[in-house]
């Protein structure tokens, strides 16, 4: 749509492609990857600049063909036009060996926004149709002459390592190929996926399980829970909380929190399919970074990138687990065990829940400080958590502070006076990764809840405190007041029913939420949800709308269901029966709504996951007076009343 805009061209004219991997793709850093919602906030302008480039080379090439002055030329639907003369008018393709010729421009005049006619519209998505009649090639889809399915059985703990393995039950699993034992496991090689499948199940495997075996989630949680009490390295600070406390007349409230690992739980499970041939190293594969599967298997062949061929497909889902390597170093290494034959590595549903890179999981201690006048002037929030960028990306930590696991708290929009915020990084031997909106995602949680807890406190409205405390931001401020105008914040209420409100900035962009749920007993959903947002110019509303839709869904299953827990070392959930997603019977009813901007685009893919999960927590208490700080968030069942005659009672029995 940006090269479109600058082209005059409309979606039907235009192709996409999914490029494979290549210099001429990388970044400045070397990175040809999507991800931190940066798609469109780091292709806005270049991408414009792009298509408004050919267009001047376009023009130019028209006006030497013509002998024509290029300034009074136009591009129309794919043609360069000559609007004084209407027998002037040539397709792009007869003037591209021309325009191939020409010097860039400098600096080629990009259209005012005042001109768009693509850009802010709604055109279907050019991979719709493939999806719907079900010709677009999944990884999962992806088939060669010849080709095999291998499945790799790993150890059940992340540090476990192979003692002894009996493969002859395997072996007579009829279809089944090869058994190949491997530094990365166990592969078993067939001509089909479920004969593969059956081969795995056959093998008798001994595991040394490793230093891990100790470990389950209620010691993950006393680690977490140790370095509360002693000061952590900083990542904000701001006036002098301390001194808060030496005044008798402010007021106090200290919380614990806690987030639970997670797991991506995407609906198409890893598929990677590679074949060595000619020298040549290539591969088929869904993933976000085709740099770094190049990268990845450079270091398992040991070939120069140009004998390294990554081909990209659709992919069924990611939210940051298809950034990561493993799934090509494992495929690559299986397909060097039988060279010349294309071999498909494929994960199944149990495999790509086990292991995993989760989100971290987390405690939080906080702290919160009201004056007499009830407004909040002190804030303290400690964090503790396994680091991402220690394994993922060091050179993060070079801004002084692992900004990962304190985003969301220490880029807080709030003006609060006296703020103090510090983290522990806590390695629970347990691999660690992008988990969509990363840092915020457990972080917002923590302060979006805590802030409903403060205003409590200070027996302020929810909305009103926040307010105020954005009074430098009024971004923020016009995003709130929409969502709560949109929902009818402070409307009456059935019984059993409540309001919760929550917001933030992430990845540039303002989000906030307001969501009703609905309480019988121990049982809670959310009803509806009304979502504003400001993410600056908006190049397709429908995409936006979309990602925010499912950054809430996200948001919302976590909060609903999500947690990964261990025994033993191991990872517990194995399928979506112990990991479930929100099903379409429970799913609310969302309204999005996007605020105008002229300002640049920012990022939409992950924003709307963490401010879900406070408002969820705050709704919950308004609801039931239960203030939950453990996701995944459960209720307990309410006391029952003591019996009364019907005389006492506040209504009839038969009216509940």
């Amino acid at each position: 749509m940006l090269i479109a805009e600058e082209l005059a061209l409309p979606m039907s004219r235009v192709a996409a492609v999914l490029a494979p991997a290549a210099d001429e793709f990388r970044d400045e850093r070397g990175n040809q990857s999507t991800g931190y919602s940066s798609s469109i906030r780091t292709s806005y302008l270049p991408f414009r600049t792009l298509g408004a480039t050919a267009r001047e080379l376009l023009l130019a090439a028209a006006a030497r063909r013509w002998q024509a002055d290029p300034t009074r030329l136009r591009v129309q639907d794919g043609h360069v036009v000559d609007p004084a003369n209407s027998a002037c008018r040539v397709p792009f393709s007869a003037l591209l060996e021309t325009a191939r010729t020409l010097a860039l421009p400098d600096k080629p005049t990009l259209k005012d926004s005042l001109q768009f006619r693509l850009l802010g519209t709604r055109p279907m998505r050019l991979d719709t149709p493939s999806k719907i009649d079900g010709s677009a090639v999944f990884g999962i889809d992806f088939k060669l002459p010849g080709m095999k399915v291998a499945v790799l059985e790993r150890a059940p703990t992340f540090d476990g390592v192979l003692s002894d393995v009996d493969d002859a039950a395997a072996l007579a699993i009829p279809g089944v190929m090869s058994v190949r034992v491997l530094p990365i496991g166990v592969a078993v090689i067939a001509d089909s996926f479920w004969a593969a499948q059956r081969g795995r199940v056959a093998l008798k495997i001994d595991w040394d399980p490793g230093a891990n075996e100790a470990h389950n989630s209620a010691q993950h949680e006393r680690e977490l829970t140790g370095p509360m009490t002693d000061q952590g390295l900083p990542a904000r600070a701001r006036g002098d909380v301390d001194r808060l406390r030496r005044d008798p007349e402010n007021r106090w409230l200290g919380a614990h929190y806690f987030a639970p690992f997670l797991a991506h739980a995407a609906l198409e499970p890893i598929a990677t399919t590679v074949w060595l041939h000619d020298d040549l190293c290539e591969i088929w594969v869904g993933n976000q970074a085709p740099s770094r599967a190049q990268d990845a298997a450079m270091k398992v062949t040991g070939s120069p990138a140009e004998r390294v061929k990554v081909n990209c497909l659709q992919i069924g889902g990611s939210f940051g687990r298809r950034g990561e390597r493993d799934y090509i170093t494992e495929a690559v290494t299986v397909a060097r065990s039988m060279p010349a034959t294309p071999i498909k590595l494929m994960w199944s549903r149990e495999d790509d829940m086990r292991a995993d890179f989760y989100r971290p999981a987390s405690t939080h201690r906080v702290a919160g400080c009201v004056n007499p006048r009830g407004e909040l002037i002190g804030l303290a929030h400690r964090v503790v958590a396994p680091s991402i960028a220690r394994r993922r990306a060091p050179q993060m930590l070079t801004t002084g502070h692992d900004f990962l696991l304190t985003q969301g708290s220490d880029d807080s929009l709030y003006d609060i006076p006296h703020v103090r915020v510090d983290y522990h990084e806590l390695d629970l031997g347990v691999p660690v990764g992008f988990w969509r909106s990363v840092g915020h995602s457990y972080n917002v949680f923590v302060i979006e809840s805590f802030i409903d807890e403060m205003a409590a406190l200070a027996k302020r409205d929810p909305l009103a405190l926040r307010l105020e405390l954005l009074r430098n931001d009024p971004r923020m401020r016009r995003v709130l007041r929409a969502a709560a105008t949109a929902a009818g914040w402070g409307r009456k209420l059935g019984a059993g029913m409540g309001l919760g409100i929550a917001c933030s900035k992430s990845y540039e962009t303002r989000v906030a939420v307001v969501v009703e749920i609905k309480v019988e007993g121990a049982s809670w959903r959310a009803t509806r949800i009304w979502c504003a947002v400001d993410c600056g110019s908006v190049v397709h509303p429908g995409q936006v709308e979309q990602q925010i839709q499912g950054g809430l869904v996200f948001g919302l299953t976590a909060a609903m269901y999500g947690e990964i827990t261990f025994d033993k070392g191991a990872v517990q959930q194995a399928n979506f029966d112990a990991y479930p997603l929100l099903a379409m019977s429970a799913m609310p009813h969302i309204e999005v709504q996007l605020i105008a901007s002229d300002e640049s685009p920012t990022g939409v893919g992950e924003p709307a996951t963490p401010v879900i999960v406070p408002a969820v927590a705050n709704a919950l208490f308004a609801t039931s007076g239960q203030r939950l700080r453990r996701m995944p968030f459960k209720l307990k069942e309410p006391p029952k009343e003591t019996a009364k005659s019907p005389s006492t009672l506040r209504r009839p029995v038969t009216d509940r």
